[in-house]
């Protein structure tokens, strides 16, 4: 063989090397901006729905498109295309109206036109109290100190119920005015009520406009403690949660 023919056949090697990691990061690309993308959780504001150390999927076309849906959200077009409703209970990753380089991710509790408000812990829509009940306290042993947290169970006007935690009695977002929440907008609350900058504080949060809606939480595909890194291989077999991979997210 011929040094000609071999490096010709290097040649065509390489490039189809290239070929190759193109497409496949042209495939991600397409899945990230249209299909899904993964988040993790670094603070405990949705416990316990999801915890510190949780890594999820995230549907993109839950909502439709906007400029956020891709990567470094060139303003490329306003509004959204395929627009499609958020509905009460629904868990979001979002854009921070105050800082549009930052994703929160808490749960839809108010729609355009609706009165939200907190009176003695209890939420109330419209007027109404949403129904909850006391279930079995929240426990986390994680840092080493056993503690026991208030847990209740709510549900919504559609139906949708998921589990809250009380950390305090006559908590600082225990008791508010009503929010009216606007055309366009939705109103956020995490369930750690107690533990969480939620649209309950207008300053930092307040009403989030459609356009900053990124996706809807689907599943948990990887779970960590938070005293651990992923990366950290050698401590899989007692850091992970095994109990929580693959789990829905309600």
């Amino acid at each position: 063989m011929s040094v000609e023919t071999e490096s010709k056949r290097n040649e065509g090697g390489f490039a189809e090397t290239i070929r190759v990691v193109v497409q496949a990061l042209i495939i991600a690309l397409v899945i990230r901006t249209f299909l899904f993308q993964p988040f993790n959780i670094p603070s405990g504001s949705m416990i316990p729905t999801l915890l510190v150390g949780d890594y999820l999927f995230v549907s993109k076309y839950s909502y439709g498109y906007t400029h956020y849906s891709f990567p470094f959200s060139p303003p490329v077009y306003s509004g959204r295309v395929f627009a499609r409703d958020p509905q009460h209970g629904d868990v979001v990753v979002f854009r921070l109206p105050k800082d549009d380089s930052i994703d929160y991710i808490k749960r839809v509790i108010g729609l355009p036109g609706d009165k939200i408000q907190m009176i003695d812990g209890v939420l109330n829509i419209n007027g109404q109290p949403v129904p909850r009940e006391r279930v079995d306290d929240f426990i986390t042993d994680e840092d080493g100190v056993v503690e026991r947290v208030k847990q209740y169970r709510e549900t919504l006007p559609n139906g949708v119920s998921y589990d809250t935690l009380d950390l305090t009695d006559n908590g600082f977002y225990d008791n508010t005015p009503v929010y009216t929440v606007p055309p366009g907008h939705y109103f956020m609350m995490g369930d750690n009520r107690d533990n969480s900058t939620d649209s309950r504080v207008l300053s930092q949060v307040g009403y989030v406009p459609f356009e900053n809606l990124i996706g809807k939480a689907q599943i948990i595909f990887f779970s960590i403690r938070d005293d651990a890194h992923a990366w950290e291989v050698w401590r899989w077999p007692w850091a992970v949660r095994w109990e929580r991979l693959f789990k829905l997210v309600r």
